[in-house]
This record gives structure tokens, C-alpha cells and sequence, in this order.
């Protein structure tokens, strides 16, 4: 089996590289000396340069200036992304524009997607329910008006990235009928409002209020399996980011026990040391075979015994639970050094925690997995 990367796939990763190589963690305040939110928008200057580059529409076809790639090219731009912890939601628009492109009507292709490619529109996406522990499909109902031509959309969502900046947002919803249907509402849509949020790594979050806001028709989509997908890509999305944040963690983790002296000998030398990282450096190459399986079972549709989905929960388990055990062992072997807030690890720390957590923890991908597992067996 070939399991390297094609040439597209590496030219854009390199092309990303290069990119985030200029980003720092330092390039906004710190969480912990800032009450709020540290910023009130994205990095829009980042957000630029990844659009002159074309990375902003890698998964969008031709005929949207897109190149046509595919979820394993989007995780290779996002590990890069999440080693500087750079501030732009390249997942969410990403993600979003897939789905309009694969399952929107041609008039909502129409309206979202000529500037995607420039970073002129920027989408994101509310998928953690009312609370972050239920259904985000349970979380807001759509109801079909009478004349057929609109929906109405009533409920709550919280912890939705990006939706103050963002032009529009895709929201899941169900029907009375129990059919889940996804709305794509400008953020500024009548009976929309934005409550303030404040996330672990010290972003912006809006909690949505929907009182009646009407969708037209033609921006609702309606397909079978349109959200399972969506889910599945920001889930997968999520991993890599992971990924990238605790390759950089572990890096500099290395470096600095390397130069850190005890007794006259680096600390990197001494085998507490050395093995806690050995076992680190494990479950960043764990971290990193599960996602690639996720992601290529997503790019590829492959047949296997168990869905996709099954896939992406053993990814979830390990990026949750992978991520976790770097930054905390990093922190540990950083020392006192590793609790400066002016040292960039604290920032990496709020960062994994996010990840940890966003789109359910490892004990819920853990009970997805069973379920899946029971479901064959049984089957």
C-alpha cells in the first residue's frame, strides 16, 4: 500500500508552511491577563495571505476557483495551522463551503460562494447543540411556513466560532417531522442574536438566540446525510488541529530539556525525562495514524466493516485524550518555566483543552465507538 501523500496534497501543505511559519502564539494578548475575549475578530491579514495562496477553497471545485482536493489535503493545512495556533477559521469556512457546494441549491451556491477563494465571504458553522453536551440537530426547529417559500427557525446554540465575523452560518436544525435539515442564516438575520462568549483559549464565541428567523426556502438544505458529513469533517478537522498543536508542544518541550541543566547534564539526558517524552512522541504517532485513516476513509468513501464514522471516533479518542497527556507532561517537564505566562506554553495548554473537548470529549467518541461496534456484531 501507498501511503504517501500526492503531489497536491504536499504543495499545499508546504504552501501552508510557509505561510503560518511567520505566526506566532504571542501575536494577540494572553487569556490569562484578559478577562474577555483577547480579540474581536480573526486575524484578517492571515486570513488574506491564506487566500492569495488559494488555500481558502482546496476543497471547492473549478467552477468555484477551487482546486478540487480533498479532506486529507484540508488536515495537512490544518496541522500547519495549529502549530502557531493561528487565529483564523480555516475549518469551519472550509467545511461549510464543501457542503453548500455538494448538497446547496443553486441559488445559495450563487449567494455564498464567488468569494469564498478571495476571503471576501467567510463561513462558519454551529455544531455543539444548546448546551455542548446534546444533539446540536435537536438544538433549534424549523418549521415550514404555509406558503411554502420560507422556514422559521426558533432555538438556541452555543459556543459557535467565528459568528461574529462570519457572513453566514450554517445551523443544523429538525423539522416537526423529525428530519434534519440544515439553514444557512446571514449573521445578521432578522431574529438572530449573539450573546458573548468567551472560549478556553480566550476567543470570541457567540451563544445564537433564533426567534423566529426566516430562511428562504432556497437556502435550506434538505439532503439526506448533508450534516452526518459536515459533523464528520469538522470532527476529522478538529484531530488534526490537535495534531499540529502537539507536534509544536512536544518540540518545544524537547528543546528546552535539551538546554535545561541539572547536576551539569541536560534534563533531556536523564530517563524519567526521556521516557515521558518517549510515550508522548507515541501518541503523537497514534494521533497521527488515526487521522489519516479518518481522513482517507472521508477523501476516498472507502467500504470497510465498520462506517466511517467508527473511523473518526477512534481519531476523536486519540487526538482528546493524545493531546491532553502532551501539554500536561510538557507543563510538568518545563517546570516553573511552563507556568510564565510569558512563555507561549500556557497558551498551547488553553488551546489543547479547547480541543479536547470541542465536538465531545474521548469518553463520548468512546460510546459512539460501541454502538457501532454493537451494531455490527449484532448485525
Amino acid at each position: 500500500m501507498d501511503f504517501t501523500f500526492t503531489e497536491e496534497q504536499q504543495a499545499a501543505a508546504e504552501t501552508a508552511k510557509a505561510i503560518f511559519a511567520d505566526v506566532t502564539p504571542d501575536s494577540v494578548p494572553s487569556p490569562a491577563l484578559t478577562p474577555g475575549p483577547v480579540a474581536d475578530d480573526f486575524d484578517r491579514d492571515l486570513w488574506q495571505r491564506l487566500a492569495d495562496a488559494d488555500l481558502l477553497s482546496l476543497l471547492l471545485n473549478s467552477d468555484h476557483d477551487g482546486a478540487d482536493l480533498d479532506a486529507i489535503a484540508l488536515c495537512l493545512i490544518l496541522r500547519e495551522a495549529a502549530a502557531s495556533l493561528a487565529r483564523v477559521p480555516l475549518l469551519e469556512n472550509t467545511a461549510a463551503a464543501l457542503t453548500i457546494q455538494t448538497h446547496g441549491s443553486t441559488q445559495l451556491k450563487q449567494h455564498v460562494l464567488p468569494h469564498i477563494a478571495d476571503g471576501r465571504t467567510v463561513l462558519t458553522v454551529a455544531a455543539h447543540g444548546r448546551t455542548g453536551h446534546d444533539s446540536a440537530t435537536l438544538a433549534v426547529t424549523a418549521r415550514n411556513n404555509p406558503t411554502g417559500h420560507t422556514w422559521t427557525l426558533d432555538g438556541i446554540h452555543t459556543a459557535v466560532p467565528w459568528a461574529h465575523n462570519a457572513d453566514h452560518i450554517i445551523v443544523p436544525a429538525h423539522t416537526p417531522e423529525n428530519q434534519t435539515v440544515l439553514a444557512v442564516i446571514p449573521h445578521d438575520a432578522h431574529g438572530l442574536h449573539l450573546a458573548d462568549q468567551t472560549s478556553t483559549t480566550g476567543e470570541r464565541l457567540a451563544e445564537l438566540h433564533l426567534d423566529a428567523v426566516p430562511v428562504p426556502h432556497e437556502h435550506l438544505i434538505q439532503a439526506a446525510g448533508a450534516w452526518e458529513e459536515l459533523h464528520a469533517l469538522l470532527t476529522t478537522g478538529t484531530c488534526a488541529l490537535a495534531l499540529g498543536l502537539g507536534t509544536a508542544v512536544l518540540k518545544m518541550t524537547s528543546e528546552y530539556t535539551s538546554k535545561r541543566e541539572q547536576f551539569g547534564h541536560p534534563v533531556a539526558t536523564f530517563q524519567a525525562v526521556a521516557v515521558q517524552a518517549a510515550d508522548r512522541y507515541i501518541d503523537l504517532r497514534a494521533m497521527e495514524a488515526t487521522l489519516w485513516q479518518a481522513a482517507w476513509r472521508i477523501a476516498t468513501h472507502a467500504e470497510a466493516p465498520l462506517p466511517a464514522a467508527g473511523d473518526i471516533a477512534v481519531a476523536k479518542i486519540w487526538a482528546a485524550d493524545g493531546v491532553r497527556r502532551v501539554v500536561q507532561t510538557a507543563q510538568h517537564l518545563h517546570g516553573g518555566f511552563g507556568a510564565d505566562i510569558d512563555y507561549p506554553l500556557h497558551r498551547y495548554h488553553a488551546w489543547a483543552k479547547h480541543l479536547e473537548l470541542s465536538l465531545g470529549p474521548a469518553a463520548q467518541h468512546e460510546e459512539t465507538l460501541g454502538e457501532l461496534l454493537a451494531t455490527h456484531t449484532l448485525s
